[in-house]
């Protein structure tokens, strides 16, 4: 019998290359998307910042980190794009990165990218020329995309509804999985197209907002069909999934930042908060779940660079521990900011809602969970 190949030590250490992009990313946050900037934006009803998107996209090029040089992108990878959201997470950015660059640029790598129907798409995602969204409910865990929602004719025309899709509103191109004549399919649909209608929803996340799109009839572009569709869409999903995980590590590392910052500043009885020991356990527990957060993330964009066979171990491990992680960072954000942690005025408030809202997105903790015990073949008690 051949010796068994041992499985490759995942790298968790960042690069040169991956720090000087991370620095580049919290520049351009820093002067366009601090803190009171977002908090403004998410108040006033418009979140979004079509100029911090043309300077992340345009400018730093990280729209285009997930697609090849020869298709014309970055030609770097899911490590590289895990960077981004770490980043964007700490910032609670409005931007639709996880939407556009990295679900719908993953659906469309999946998808024979030699066609001009694929690879006019692909490119203009990747230079930042349209915003794409992946027509799924935001809660949809790999694997778990369940029967199409949306019904396609002979011609292409597509008709049906998809709730809870993030950044449909502002998005120029859907890919739509629809079922076809033949079978399950993917389709292009113009979102400014006839028969193209986005029904906003009001969010727990303002910053990321979220649309019901309606399809009557409208015209459809088909980029998939068969298994290659299926598989274009779930490894989409399980891109999405494992890179959301840096998002929620970024979110955590912020609101651990922030709170010990302030819990230095903030005196009681002549002394920091922070120096007592009840607050210093509290934190210093909170350290060590955002570091081995850090691990399973790093984990999970490694995996999904390198494209190994744990892959789906490793993403459904990061998002099973990252999600709450998340959610504890900012509960604990808030709770010992004190009163100001419970005003509107401290933008605590929007990163507890991005991690709740993130903690239902492509996939709950419980679910991740779920497919984790059958990946490893772990029954249930």
């Amino acid at each position: 019998m051949s010796p068994t190949t041992p499985a490759a030590t995942p790298d968790l250490l960042y690069s040169e290359e991956e720090e000087a992009l991370r620095a580049a990313v919290r520049g351009l946050l820093a002067d366009r998307a601090d803190p009171a900037t977002v908090l403004a934006a998410a108040e006033s009803g418009r979140p979004r910042d079509p100029d911090l998107w043309r300077a992340l996209t345009a400018g730093i090029g990280a729209a285009g980190l997930l697609v090849p040089e020869k298709l014309g992108g970055q030609g770097a990878g899911p490590r590289e794009a895990a960077v981004v959201l770490e980043e964007l997470g700490r910032a609670v950015a409005p931007a639709p990165y996880l939407t556009s660059a990295v679900l719908a640029v993953t659906a469309l790598l999946g998808c024979d990218t030699g066609r001009p129907e694929v690879a006019g798409p692909l490119a203009a995602l990747a230079e930042g020329r349209t915003v794409g969204a992946l027509a799924v409910p935001l809660p949809t865990a790999p694997g778990g995309t369940g029967p199409a929602t949306v019904r396609a004719d002979a011609a292409g025309a597509l008709t049906g509804r998809i709730t809870s899709v993030a950044d449909a509103a502002g998005a120029g191109l859907l890919l739509v999985p629809a079922d076809g004549p033949d079978g399950p399919a993917l389709y292009a649909v113009e979102a400014a197209a006839d028969g193209v209608r986005s029904e906003p929803v009001t969010p727990l996340d303002l910053t990321r907002p979220l649309a019901h799109v309606v399809l009557d009839g409208a015209a459809g572009r088909p980029l998939a069909r068969g298994e290659q569709a299926c598989a274009a869409v779930e490894r989409a999903l399980r891109t999405g999934a494992g890179l959301l995980a840096s998002e929620q590590l970024g979110l955590a590392e912020w609101c651990l930042t922030e709170t010990v910052r302030y819990t230095r500043e903030r005196t009681q009885f002549g002394r920091p908060i922070g120096s007592f020991q009840a607050l210093k356990h509290r934190m210093a527990a909170l350290w060590l779940d955002v570091a081995s957060a850090r691990a399973a993330a790093r984990n999970a964009a490694d995996a999904l660079a390198g494209d190994t066979p744990d892959a789906p171990v490793a993403v459904a491990v990061a998002q099973a521990y990252c999600a709450p992680v998340a959610v504890r960072a900012a509960e604990e954000c808030i709770q010992l900011h004190g009163g100001i942690g419970m005003t509107w005025e401290h933008p605590a408030h929007l990163f507890l809602k991005r991690a709740k809202s993130d903690e239902l997105a492509l996939g709950t903790p419980g679910r991740h969970r779920a497919a984790l015990a059958g990946l490893v073949d772990l029954a249930a008690p």
